[in-house]
């Protein structure tokens, strides 16, 4: 056997994996890198006139200038931490009632997954017609308990709080799903022991479901909070960032930005700045998780 013949049959599995190893890492790697290549320019797309460097100058203006891309940033995580908690409750909480046996059990577990399976857009588009304030069924079902009808989307204070309650309404299953996977692997021992010893059933979900489901939760938020972070379809077909500024998250001012404004420097700079918010964000949370497990 020569040497080369002896080199691939010892690397063999890394080098049939290795072409898509590269490939992925390409499509990583050049996007965040040229991403950042332009966030050093002024550019404004112009065939005539070429990037002008401009060194630091964009991520200056974004932080210390721009009040916009701050009240931005205020925005993308009021919604992004109001739709995870109020996901995250719910979901374990649904997930709890689907470890149960009910009858209707298969059926009410599909129908609760038709949600998570539609498109953000056809979504957003379904519940512009739900929030409509003259003839829109949230309206309708106000009025059917003899409440005030209300603004929705069409109100500054209101627009956002809407957007979560469709958010939590798509998204929740996904949630559910992951803890209802946690809730079958966890021992049986431990709830036969706590009930020999006369526990109820508040006791042994504080004392022995919720502790053991922890990790399970903290990688449901994570996932969830990093997709919540980026929404942009949702937020776009619905409100375009409006009434005014009251919707407009880091995604759609980015979008702005670049695609309206065209100002691709900038756009670029504020891209960089929202991924190392989210990198430094998912940190945080696995170190608190590493934390919580050896506690």
């Amino acid at each position: 056997m020569t040497p080369i013949e002896r080199f691939l049959e010892k690397h063999v599995k890394t080098i049939f994996v290795l072409p898509a190893l590269l490939f992925v890492g390409a499509m990583i790697v050049f996007p965040i890198g040229y991403t950042l290549y332009l966030s050093f320019f002024e550019w404004s797309m112009s065939p005539i006139d070429g990037p002008i460097w401009v060194a630091l100058d964009n991520y200056r203006h974004l932080l210390f200038s721009d009040e916009r891309f701050w009240k931005a940033f205020g925005r993308t995580f009021y919604f992004t931490f109001g739709a995870m908690l109020f996901q995250l409750v719910l979901g374990v909480a649904i997930a709890l009632l689907f470890n149960r046996n009910f009858r209707g059990k298969n059926l009410s577990k599909t129908l609760f997954l038709l949600p998570m399976v539609s498109t953000p857009v056809a979504i957003g588009l379904v519940w512009l017609l739900i929030y409509e304030p003259t003839i829109g069924f949230a309206n309708q079902f106000l009025r059917f308990f003899g409440l005030n009808p209300q603004l929705w989307i069409a109100s500054p204070t209101q627009a956002i709080p809407s957007l979560i309650l469709v958010d939590v309404w798509q998204w929740t299953p996904m949630i559910t799903l992951i803890v209802l996977a946690g809730l079958a692997t966890l021992p049986q021992e431990n709830y036969e022991a706590a009930k020999i010893d006369g526990a109820n059933t508040w006791q042994m979900f504080w004392k022995i479901t919720f502790p053991l489901l922890l990790p399970t939760i903290f990688a449901a938020g994570l996932l969830r909070m990093i997709d919540a972070v980026k929404t942009f379809d949702l937020i776009y077909a619905m409100t375009q960032g409006g009434p005014g500024f009251a919707t407009e998250t880091l995604n759609i001012y980015g979008f702005q930005l670049g695609f309206q404004y065209f100002q691709l420097g900038m756009t670029s700079a504020m891209l960089m700045l929202f991924f190392v918010l989210i990198l430094l964000l998912c940190l945080l949370v696995v170190k608190l998780r590493k934390r919580l497990e050896v506690s």
